[in-house]
């Protein structure tokens, strides 16, 4: 992209910023000196562009024509550009240092990059300083970063002679007619599509991470490579906040609090497959109690589909085609079925066991579905994936005319999910997918449905190309922990192409069938997932409302356990979850206990409240609160319990 074009006499050369304004050029010149049409300050800082809506090298020249738009260190695609370039150095700096080492990919990703390596070497932490102190090296040598364009015959020879295997077989796997680039640094040349920052020197803040093992291609049939973990940073003081935030991240590490606080397990018999226990549960079913409630409130009636189901339904849903591969397959009465993968398909046949009327719709149905999908052993991570995991999933038959009005309600209804836990969001509009099916026309009205929505709601958002589902775009949800990190969670996808497929339909006031409209909503996503999140999210100290022991009794001396116990039938008679600490343990160890399960509150009896039926409240929240008779203590803590008050 960019190539110059020789200029004919008296032709400018004209392109067109985002905002509107047009430049004109007499001649071709590179992007870094176009962007000083525009402003100095803006070339100082820029460090990448994108043209026609493609990111490119400000190296690269302007093309005619097209709209140009330029980012700096502000923007994640300048930070991505930082990344990529700094992925580059590391392995220029491992070259170095580890001859013979043969490199894979090395991209740059959301919290930094890494690079998959082959080695004799077995890299650790231990080898951090080392590469660290060779890339500084690299970094003020300053060295240019120069991009050339090889044919396939010269880029195949160049790496054969590197003998750099897995450049020689991405190179292989490109089509016929790809641009193939390299990027070289000093002497060091990499196979790479780009976009880098113009030098080496531009890179200056960078640490590297972990070490860890990765499959060639993702394919566990393939050779275990190994992937360094590095990030890096335009300044200091963004990595430190960013290693801050990584270093609290550990602390709130669901798996470790999942074990502490004893709310799930994992086990060999089934990787990917969580065991919740009895306080797990709770958090579980205190999550499902709340949605029902919004379930009734807009308008849903709960339903529960079967986890098998035949082979023909997953092919007239498309998903044989286009998620067989993520899907575990079985056989009964030698007939092939499927463990679903999703909620929907059986959500239609509900929908088709009766005829509805015009007059019925919308029909909102809500399911607790339990699905499963396959996912690569080594991609497995706690709660966040897993191989089954339970969708709040709903689906919404209705007519055109009501697609808007739908989209609004379930935007509010995703509200009042998220406000309960003090969760901020923001919303992404995903557009057509490549592998997608159905005819342009649906997929436009589905996609302006959505569009018409968010804005008459006044809700901003941003467009994410691509990311449709296969059979329809979607609003994704994406909440931001108190640690600012972003989970996508809820989501609602427009639908016009199943029900074409399953001929779902109603009846009109015409008294004719017509085409309904489907839409699939999810808050929580998984539900997995969202407690993983929560966990982390809330440090394993959850409000009171869903907290799996929201009383901890704990009595002075064994002498004051009868009046714990009564206590505790006192607590559990208005159906509050509570427990009493009976153990022969010290007073100031039980109060330690109960603080490490992060129990909202605490109830301290001894002589004094026995004698005046009082209990003495210590409060995670405000520390020691005093002494007040029970009758009080129920009935505040029952307000703060239904006020759900995080």
């Amino acid at each position: 992209m960019g190539l110059s074009l020789e200029r004919k006499e008296g032709i400018m050369i004209k392109i067109t910023l985002k905002d509107g304004k047009e430049l004109e050029f007499e001649e071709p010149v590179p992007l870094f000196e176009a962007v000083k049409r525009i402003s100095n300050s803006l070339a100082k800082e820029a460090v990448v562009a994108k043209v026609d809506g493609h990111i490119t090298d400000l190296r690269e020249n302007i093309v005619a024509g097209t709209q140009v738009e330029f980012f700096t260190k502000e923007d994640k695609e300048g930070l991505m550009t930082l990344r990529h370039s700094a992925a580059h150095v590391m392995a220029q700096a491992i070259q170095h240092l580890y001859p013979g080492t043969k490199f894979a990919i090395g991209p740059a990703i959301e919290d930094g990059f890494y690079y998959d390596l082959e080695s004799d070497h077995m890299f650790s932490q231990e080898d951090f300083a080392a590469i660290e102190k060779e890339m500084a090296k690299i970094c003020k040598e300053n060295l240019p970063i120069e991009k050339k364009i090889l044919t396939r015959e010269a880029a195949l020879s160049f790496f054969k002679e590197k003998n750099q295997t897995y450049k020689v077989m991405l190179i292989q796997d490109l089509p016929e007619d790809a641009v193939i680039s390299t990027y070289s640094q000093g002497d060091f040349t990499d196979l790479c599509r780009g976009p880098h920052i113009r030098s080496t020197g531009k890179l200056k803040t960078f640490k590297l991470m972990t070490v860890a093992g990765a499959y060639w291609r993702g394919n566990e049939k393939n050779k275990m490579l190994q992937r360094i973990y590095a990030t890096a940073f335009f300044n200091k003081e963004e990595l430190e906040h960013f290693l801050f935030v990584r270093e609290e991240a550990e602390k709130r590490d669901h798996r470790k609090l999942g074990k502490q606080l004893d709310l799930f397990s994992f086990h060999e018999e089934g990787p990917g497959f969580p065991f919740f226990h009895p306080k797990g549960m709770v958090i579980r079913n205190q999550l499902m109690e709340y949605e029902r409630e919004l379930f009734t409130e807009f308008g849903y009636e709960e339903i529960m589909t079967p986890i098998i189901l035949s082979k023909n339904l997953w092919l007239q849903s498309g998903h044989w085609e286009h998620y067989k591969e993520n899907m575990y397959l079985t056989e009964i009465d030698e007939e092939e079925y499927a463990i679903k993968p999703m909620n929907c398909p059986g959500g239609i046949l509900y929908y088709k066991t009766q005829q509805h009327s015009y007059r019925e719709l919308p029909k909102r149905v809500g399911e607790f579905g339990i699905v499963h999908r396959h996912e690569l052993h080594g991609a497995l991570h706690g709660l966040f994936r897993v191989r089954v995991f339970t969708q709040d999933d709903a689906h919404i038959f209705m007519t055109q005319e009501q697609m808007k009005d739908e989209v609004v309600k379930t935007m509010e209804m995703y509200r009042k999910l998220y406000n309960v836990f003090g969760l901020e969001y923001h919303v992404e509009l995903s557009t057509r997918p490549e592998n997608s099916m159905g005819s342009d026309e649906l997929w436009e009205i589905a996609t302006n449905a959505l569009k018409d929505a968010i804005e008459s709601a006044k809700v901003p958002y941003i467009v994410n190309e691509g990311d449709g589902a296969f059979y329809g775009p979607k609003l994704d949800f994406h909440i931001k922990d108190c640690l600012g990190r972003t989970w996508q969670c809820g989501t609602i996808q427009m639908d016009m192409q199943l029900p074409e497929r399953f001929d779902v339909n109603y009846i009109g006031e015409d008294g004719e069938k017509h085409r309904a409209v489907m839409l699939h909503r999810a808050g929580y996503g998984s539900l997995e997932r969202f407690i993983g999140i929560l966990i982390e999210h809330f440090a394993g100290a959850f409000p009171t409302w869903i907290a799996p022991v929201q009383v901890k009794i704990i009595p002075v001396t064994e002498k004051h356990l009868s009046y714990a116990k009564s206590v505790s039938e006192a607590l559990k008679g208005s159906h509050i979850r509570v427990e009493v600490e009976d153990g022969n343990d010290t007073l100031g160890y039980k109060i330690r206990k109960a603080q490490l399960e992060k129990v909202p509150y605490m109830l301290i009896v001894g002589d004094k409240e026995m004698q005046s039926h009082s209990v003495s409240i210590r409060s995670r929240k405000n520390g020691d609160e005093g002494t007040a008779p029970l009758a009080m203590f129920i009935a505040n803590l029952i307000r703060e319990i239904k006020s759900r008050d995080y």
